[in-house]
């Protein structure tokens, strides 16, 4: 694993909260809202496109700010520690 530098407060590089994506597909009824049917990636319908986000958010354990993993990543890399 990377170092990680929250972009938003800039200054925390050691409390996190790595969250993973999980994506449920599900074909909703239109008029009430109702989750109608929950399908595996191999059984969506051709109209119907896959998550394709990223694998991980991470949470600022200082700030709260959440963001894609590699935003605190490319942050971290681009401002080393002296």
């Amino acid at each position: 694993m990377k170092p990680y530098l929250c972009p938003n407060c800039k200054t925390n590089r050691s409390r996190f909260n790595r969250i993973k994506q999980v994506a449920t597909s599900i074909k909703l009824d239109p008029r009430s809202g109702e989750v109608i049917s929950e399908c595996n990636p191999d059984q969506l319908a051709v109209y119907h496109v896959d998550y394709r986000g990223p694998e991980y958010k991470v949470q600022c354990g200082a700030c709260g700010s959440i963001e894609d993993e590699r935003a605190f990543l490319s942050y971290a890399e681009n401002n080393p520690m002296a």
